[in-house]
Formats: C-alpha cells, sequence, structure tokens
C-alpha cells in the first residue's frame, strides 16, 4: 500500500524550464510519473520534454487537472511560488528546493496550517513509490517494489535503507525523504498516520 503518490497521481513540475528542472522531469517520465504540466512564469506556451508550460499554477490546474506539485524552483521564488500553489488547491506539494530560508518555510507552513494540503521538504530528495511514479531526484534503480515504508530526513539514508531490504528481499511501498533543513515541513508521526 503506497502513501503519496501513485501511477494515477497527476504531477506539475515548477521550475520545469530550467535545467534542473527539465533533466528531472525526463527521469520522472522514464521513470513513470504521470506528468501533466510545467509552470514557469513567463515561460507560459513552451513545451518541456513533450509537457506543456503554463505560467501559473491555477492554469496548470484548470487545464491539466495537475494535484501534485514537485518545486525545482530557486529559493528567494520559493515563498511566492508555495502560495501560488496552496492557493491554486494542490492536495500535495514535494519541495527539492536546498537553501530556502527559514523565515519563508515557516511563512509556507503557517499560511498551510488550516488547509488540506501535505507539503513535503525544503531539501527533499523526493517521494518514490517503487515501479509507479516518483517525485523529486531519487533514482529509481535504488528502490524495488514491497510492502515496506521508509520515512527519512537523509537522501542517502533511504537509498542505503532501500538497496539493503531490496537485498534481502524486501521491497518498499512509498519512500519519503521529508527533508534535512532544520524546519521542515512535515515531520515523521504525521506520515506514520
Amino acid at each position: 500500500m503506497s502513501i503519496l503518490l501513485n501511477r494515477e497521481t497527476r504531477v506539475l513540475v515548477q521550475g520545469i524550464t530550467g535545467r534542473s528542472g527539465r533533466t528531472q522531469t525526463q527521469w520522472m517520465l522514464d521513470y513513470g510519473t504521470n506528468i501533466v504540466a510545467g509552470v514557469t512564469p513567463g515561460k507560459g506556451g513552451e513545451v518541456v520534454q513533450g509537457i506543456p508550460v503554463y505560467d501559473t499554477v491555477a492554469e496548470a490546474v484548470e487545464r491539466q487537472g495537475a494535484e501534485a506539485s514537485v518545486f525545482f524552483v530557486p529559493p528567494p521564488a520559493v515563498k511566492e511560488a508555495a502560495f501560488q500553489t496552496i492557493d491554486a488547491g494542490i492536495g500535495l506539494i514535494v519541495m527539492v528546493t536546498e537553501h530556502t530560508p527559514v523565515h519563508d518555510v515557516m511563512e509556507i507552513k503557517e499560511y498551510a496550517n488550516d488547509k488540506e494540503i501535505q507539503i513535503i521538504g525544503p531539501t527533499s530528495p523526493g517521494v518514490i513509490t517503487p515501479g509507479e511514479a516518483k517525485m523529486g531526484i531519487m533514482p529509481g534503480n535504488m528502490f524495488t517494489p514491497g510492502r515496506i515504508g521508509v520515512i527519512s530526513r537523509s537522501g542517502t539514508l533511504s537509498y542505503e535503507i532501500s538497496i539493503n531490504l531490496a537485498t534481502g528481499g524486501f521491497g518498499q511501498s512509498t519512500v519519503v525523504g521529508i527533508g534535512a533543513d532544520p524546519v521542515v515541513f512535515t515531520n515523521m508521526p504525521e506520515l506514520l498516520r
């Protein structure tokens, strides 16, 4: 049983036109992730890896039915992008962005507090449901489908644990890297529920 993400999840990539966004979009597509849109303000109308790009998250939700978003957005732009994403009704944000200012994380966390949204990160390697979909930078070849969930603050340790589980004959249902920053959006007890 997976959590957060499966092959049907309609994913949006914010920052899709940047170098990291383009590269990671291709790798997520190759893994089987259902990416339906990208967002980069001022780049609406472009196409990246066959994915239509919009200027706003609201457009991507309205036109493509996006329901989850992965951030490859520069740190200074994260707060505004997060507010826009929350306001558009996205249910899951995976924030890969490193070096997000702590006070911005705290403001985003407060803004999202009473809304039905799950935010992972910042500085998250992502979320992967092995054999189905991934959002973020986790290398797909390190994970095996199974029934064990893995939650970690360390991306590298989540890979190592998953490889060791697979070597022992045990696969993973979902692996979540909650982020390594001093202030993160979610914690282990919340995800375990």
